[in-house]
């Protein structure tokens, strides 16, 4: 038996983030796209190593750009705050592993019950944060 767009649209309305469905409007694919970008990002890259990267103090800046922050590394090298690198390679490939490793996490349980309890959890947090946009730089060939 085929869903009528009647019985999407209610299931949509109810319920749970989960998947899209041939006959599901554009608005609420964007919608359910959306919330799924919010979640995956607050699952699946928020609580990572990149929190340790944000952690520590914030230099005061009085042009608002940092640009009056100066670095002074072990070399004796002063570096414009602008200029600095704020994460080593190392660092970086650890990053992007745990996220990797959490986007296939997310992506291997979705189906599942427990899952997906966990997942309208997070969801319910991720709400209050601002709409997504089209990333032009991955959205074009």
């Amino acid at each position: 038996m085929t869903e009528t767009v009647t019985e999407v649209e209610k299931a949509v309305e109810r319920g749970p983030l989960r998947c899209y469905h041939p006959a599901m409007r554009k608005e609420d694919e964007e919608r359910i796209a959306a919330r799924l970008a919010k979640v995956m990002a607050m699952m699946c890259v928020r609580n990572t190593k990149l929190e340790d990267i944000h952690a520590g103090r914030v230099p005061v800046t009085k042009t608002g750009d940092y640009s009056d922050v100066i670095v002074l590394d072990a070399e004796g090298r002063k570096i414009p705050w602008p200029e600095v690198s704020h994460i080593d390679d190392a660092q970086m490939r650890e990053l992007m592993k745990e996220v990797v490793n959490r986007l296939y996490t997310f992506h291997m349980r979705f189906d599942d019950p427990e899952f997906q309890a966990r997942i309208d959890r997070w969801d319910a947090v991720a709400a209050k944060w601002d709409e997504p946009e089209i990333n032009q730089s991955i959205a074009e060939p």
